[in-house]
């Protein structure tokens, strides 16, 4: 059976209700297909039109719904034409084996009474008549391709708006408007991707209840020259901080090993001898885990390849963003990680932890560079896919 693709959007209803983590989860874990792509889009009124255009154009489509959905698209996606703000919506691309199904599969039909709780829609969609059976209430919770061509053509048509109407999006009409508001970097790590699972849209979960919005999000490959840069700062820490560790650990082993005692400073000279190159080596560790190359070994040639490790970038906006949302990830190291925390819940080890989150507005803005959240990689995919 060959690879193929479908998308998914997120309405920007179910962003606003933030049931963005919880339809991640359940595609991830249902559906076992891979996460290819994501990106958050405020659509354009062009971009909602030629999408409403696509659905009214296409046979294939049940008649009865197919009206219902391009007036859906008109009315919830497109700005604002009072005020110009613009709506939120996150396009998701999964890639697999009957892909296409699976995806109408876990998301379900539109169809009265949605109340089983078995579907996407079924959980987090509406669709209400009234007694004469008339249509009152829509809300589809998300939009799906519904056969190869279609899903061609919507992609194609949402990479073409990638670099106007996607990247970070602070003019939404539900993100508050505050120059107190900060922006702060959130990686699920790939750790979370190695098997298809509900974990990456249960963190997600999890960071919902902090009040904040995603104004932003990226399904990212993060190169070796990438990792090198993005966990630079940590590197020196690393050779500082790990002195006394290795000094009293290679000490122990010594005095062991050839039955001496050895002097506090021949420890300390020990540790400004041994800490830094074990701190280079937990570096190199760090940077292969979030690229799957490591960079003391990746050649001049690899170092800005996309990496084989793949992890979720999200922005969050809001006052306190930072402080707020490192709070609810928990300390570095799982163990000392407060109950109810990401870490603590789905952290392994300080390494293997969950997420990442910037520790200052500062640092946020020098992250979120790196990942390059204005980067076409919808484009990228959808090129690749679609040559012709």
């Amino acid at each position: 059976m060959t690879t193929e693709l479908a998308y998914v959007i997120i309405n920007p209803y179910s962003i606003a209700k933030s049931r963005t983590g919880g339809i991640i989860a359940r595609y991830l874990s249902r559906s076992g297909l891979e996460l290819v792509a994501a990106r958050m889009y405020a659509p354009s009124a062009e971009l909602a039109e030629q999408h409403a255009d696509l659905i009214r154009q296409n046979q294939t489509i049940d008649p009865d719904y197919r009206d219902k959905l391009a007036n859906y698209i008109l009315r919830t996606y497109k700005p604002d034409h009072q005020t110009g703000k613009t709506n939120r919506a996150l396009m998701l691309v999964f890639e697999g084996e009957n892909a296409i199904d699976k995806i109408k599969e876990v998301t379900g039909p539109l169809r009265q009474n949605m109340e089983a709780g078995e579907t996407i829609r079924d959980t987090f969609g509406d669709y209400i008549v009234n007694q004469k059976g008339d249509l009152v209430y829509l809300e589809p919770a998300v939009i799906i391709g519904p056969n190869s061509e279609s899903i061609a053509q919507v992609l194609r048509l949402w990479s073409d708006y990638e670099e106007t109407d996607a990247g970070i999006i602070d003019n939404a009409r539900d993100v508050e408007q505050d120059e107190a508001n900060e922006h702060t970097l959130v990686l699920i790590k790939p750790d979370n991707f190695r098997f298809p699972s509900a974990r990456p849209g249960n963190i997600i979960d999890m960071f919902s209840r902090s009040g904040l919005r995603i104004v932003s999000a990226k399904l990212h490959r993060m190169s070796c020259a990438e990792g090198k840069e993005f966990y630079g700062p940590v590197r020196q820490v690393l050779r500082e901080k790990l002195k006394d560790k290795v000094a009293a650990r290679a000490s122990e082993a010594i005095e062991t090993s050839l039955d001496i005692k050895l002097s506090q400073e021949t420890v300390e000279k020990i540790g400004d001898l041994i800490g830094p190159i074990f701190g280079d080596q937990q570096f190199c560790d760090i940077v292969e885990f979030m690229t799957g190359r490591r960079p003391d070994e990746c050649t001049p040639e690899d170092k800005d390849l996309p990496g084989k490790e793949r992890c979720l970038a999200l922005v969050y906006s809001g006052k306190n963003a930072v402080e707020i949302i490192r709070s609810i990830l928990g300390p570095t190291d799982p163990t000392k990680a407060g109950t109810g925390t990401v870490r603590r819940e789905l952290g392994q080890n300080i390494m293997v932890n969950a997420a990442h989150a910037s520790d200052s507005p500062e640092n946020a803005k020098r992250e979120m560079a790196i990942i390059n959240f204005k980067e076409k990689s919808l484009s990228a995919l959808v090129d690749r896919y679609y040559p012709n």
